[in-house]
């Protein structure tokens, strides 16, 4: 007998929700509202920013009869053995649920960037990785993997993924990010959310909004961008995770935006994610973000202010800990500082949440598996290694030394040579919180480059010395970590694009030493400047942190086991400069006589080599006129004319000759991995909308105005296979949320 609506499970979730809230106490209500995170007040240093200046000992016994909203990291704070964790998670929720009078327990989160944050878990590819990939499809099998290993251990919510688009690859935050892109990112991104949720995982979309294009690359500075930037850089990759791939949370920037801290700007959490765009999900603070209105940003002189400035604005939940949506909060609505319907619609979120997600249903139980937990299967490192091979870009072979001869005598050198170190971003869990554990195990195994190379080539002489090796395999890379403590993470941001930790001198020392032909070979988590060395390496390979099986991945692209079919999703840069400069510039951001600065990358966006040859032939459009509402089919076919399989990624870019507003050049619109033997030929058909050609006009109106547009079928943003010229006719139409935001693909294999 369900004594209650809200027991209901033949009630929506809605109806359920808002009976729960009409039968609640404020104390019950603000409790909703937020989060503890158990050890984080312990000794080490901090996985978040600040985090031990605001962390405080919990009084559980006082806390937990008004319930709990959310559980922070209970398998990301600290190596727990994963059958163990999984179990002290189930007694803890049964706790939670028994001590409050409608017995709900928390809402678990972890982070889950590179695979679940957990001792013992898979590591897989950063997600600048992802974007090498061009591979949607990929990526949502690997998040789908990722959310069933989540969710057999009873956690709710994901804080992945990243959407923020690269403006300056100094940030430290790079490699966390999906590229220089805003469709690019915005693709490989829904793909990722719309995996997580098909396990049942809650995905978060990070950092809403603006936080990558902080002034000077710097983690948390100002950002200072203008409307129309965030209009049609920023924010699209939102609008298509949350319409397209389902995300049920976002999760607001730590960034002010032009003086507003995302925190606490209603036109951002409020007017354009609910009123706009109709988000019905949550919105989560940022670690300590509703602590930092008052601390950092001081828009606040106090947490009862900093709570009231982000209940307005639209923040449900004050993640990791509460400090502001608790007594100070309760004493702010008591006296009538604070209206209580705001403390109301942030709670029906909450607990429409967590109805659908079954935590208010009579039978509620919480996950608690039998005998051993496998966090690493077998399955799980098959797709780890292959995204990771799908991700290495081969970025130069002019001599043709690649892939090496298996008969040569291979030198194989450099800091990351034999270190696994490299291979993983600041959000795997050896280098998020294993570090502070030297004594254990890494959890997972991962085998180094040197490892992996003999390993492929077990005939081969390997050694450790330039002077008598037919070819030197020289490895450079970087060192993750958290605020300072690595070369590439967050909070470790770069002051230019020069190597770290002084591999330009080493580099340059191995060339004047050696007359044998040098492979250079990049393990970062942001693209550096190469072209103090360009013409004088004989190869160049770039793997973006490529996880638990970069290795054998790497490895494989340098022996021809796997033909790289990795593209650039970030340039290149010829010099150290950084100023921040992405391919998205329009002609005055180029190379011109107006400055005697030349920004032009070294390698540019969308590019990488195979070791097979292509062909491009017969492109065009169905029709070279269509309406401003109307589509057309661009048509490709390609032929793989080497002597081996191999991948080629064919990218379609707009190009819009006269625009009301400055626009880039060329930007992306639609790509495609055509995979082909020998021989075989495969026609490409995109499916190209005029909504694809829309931008802002001014604030707040997106147009497609008739008039000439240019589509190129390029192989790079730099390399140009074919033009095909377009016009648009009829009136102008303004768009909005709801217009055609991809083109669609399809890849039909020719028989011979």
């Amino acid at each position: 007998m369900h004594h209650h609506p809200w027991q209901d499970t033949s009630r929506s979730a809605e109806e359920r929700a808002a009976d729960l809230l009409s039968r609640m106490t404020l104390e019950e209500k603000l409790a909703q509202l937020s989060s503890i995170w158990p050890g984080s007040e312990a000794e080490g240093e901090d996985v978040a920013p600040f985090q031990h200046e605001v962390s405080e000992a919990v009084d559980l016994d006082g806390l937990l009869p008004h319930g709990l909203g959310q559980l922070t990291r209970p398998f990301g704070t600290a190596p727990v053995d994963p059958a163990e964790g999984a179990r002290a998670l189930a007694g803890f929720q049964s706790r939670v649920a028994a001590a409050n009078r409608f017995g709900i327990p928390a809402l678990a989160h972890e982070e889950c960037l590179t695979g679940f944050t957990a001792w013992q878990a898979t590591v897989f590819p950063t997600p600048l990785a992802w974007g090498a990939t061009f591979d949607p499809a990929l990526v949502r099998r690997m998040s789908a993997a990722i959310g069933a290993s989540m969710r057999s251990v009873g956690i709710h919510q994901g804080l992945s993924p990243v959407l923020d688009v690269v403006r300056d690859p100094r940030w430290g935050r790079t490699e966390e990010s999906i590229g220089e892109d805003p469709y690019l990112v915005a693709t490989v991104a829904t793909a990722y959310v719309a995996g997580l949720e098909s396990a049942g995982i809650v995905a978060t979309l990070k950092h809403f909004a603006g936080y990558s294009a902080s002034r000077g690359g710097r983690n948390h500075a100002p950002v200072s961008i203008g409307p129309r930037e965030l209009a049609d850089v920023i924010l699209p990759p939102f609008e298509m995770a949350l319409r397209e791939g389902g995300a049920r949370s976002v999760m607001h920037a730590y960034n002010d935006l032009d003086g507003v801290p995302a925190a606490a700007s209603p036109d951002l959490l409020t007017g354009l994610l609910r009123e706009e765009w109709g988000f019905t999900g949550t919105v989560v603070a940022d670690y300590f973000g509703i602590s930092f209105l008052e601390r950092n940003h001081r828009v606040a002189d106090s947490p009862a202010r900093a709570g009231a400035l982000a209940l307005e604005a639209g923040v449900d939940v004050e993640l990791p800990s509460v400090r502001c949506y608790g007594e100070p909060l309760l004493k702010a609505v008591r006296s009538g500082e604070v209206p209580e319907e705001l403390v109301d619609r942030a709670v029906l979120r909450v607990l429409r949440q967590k109805c659908e997600l079954g935590l208010l249903d009579p039978d509620w139980a919480p996950a608690a598996p039998e005998g051993e937990v496998d966090l690493d299967p077998p399955a799980m490192r098959e797709l780890a290694r292959r995204v990771a091979e799908e991700s290495v870009v081969l970025l130069d072979n002019r001599r043709g030394v690649l892939p090496l001869d298996p008969a040569a005598r291979i030198a194989v050198v450099g800091p990351y040579a034999d270190e696994c170190s490299a291979m993983l971003g600041c959000y795997t869990f050896p280098r998020h919180v294993g570090v502070e554990h030297p004594e254990l195990p890494l959890g997972v195994e991962i085998p180094t480059l040197l490892d992996s190379l003999g390993a492929e080539l077990p005939g081969a002489d390997l050694t450790a010395s330039p002077e008598d090796a037919d070819v030197v395999v020289a490895v450079l890379g970087d060192r993750s970590g958290l605020f300072g403590r690595g070369t590439s993470g967050e909070g470790c941001d770069a002051e230019d694009l020069t190597l770290p930790d002084g591999q330009d001198a080493f580099l340059d020392e191995l060339l004047e030493r050696t007359d044998r032909p040098v492979v250079l070979v990049l393990l970062t988590g942001r693209p550096y400047a190469l072209g103090r060395w360009d013409g004088r390496l004989a190869a160049v390979v770039q793997a973006f942190f490529p996880g638990e099986e970069g290795g054998p991945a790497v490895a494989g692209v340098l022996t021809g086991r796997v033909n790289p079919s990795g593209r650039l999703p970030v340039s290149v840069p010829r010099g150290n400069g950084g100023q921040p400069w992405t391919y998205l510039a329009p002609p005055l951001g180029l190379k011109g006589a107006a400055s005697n600065i030349d920004p032009t990358p070294l390698y540019p966006f969308g590019h990488g080599l195979s070791y097979t040859t292509f062909a491009w032939e017969g492109a065009g459009a169905d029709t070279d006129a269509l309406p401003t509402d109307g589509g057309t089919g661009v048509r490709l076919t390609v032929r793989n004319t080497g002597e081996r399989a191999g991948t080629e990624v064919v990218q379609l870019y707009l190009h819009d000759p006269v625009a009301r507003t400055v626009q880039p050049v060329s930007r992306l619109v639609g790509y495609a991995r055509v995979a082909l033997e020998p021989g075989q030929a495969a026609e490409v058909v995109f499916d190209f909308h005029a909504d694809l050609a829309s931008y802002t006009e001014r604030p707040g109106r997106r147009i497609v105005e008739p008039g000439a547009l240019e589509l190129r079928l390029a192989a790079s943003s730099a390399d140009v296979r074919h033009t095909v010229p377009l016009t648009l006719t009829g009136a102008e139409r303004t768009v909005g949320h709801d217009r055609r935001m991809t083109c669609g693909v399809e890849v039909r294999v020719l028989q011979p």
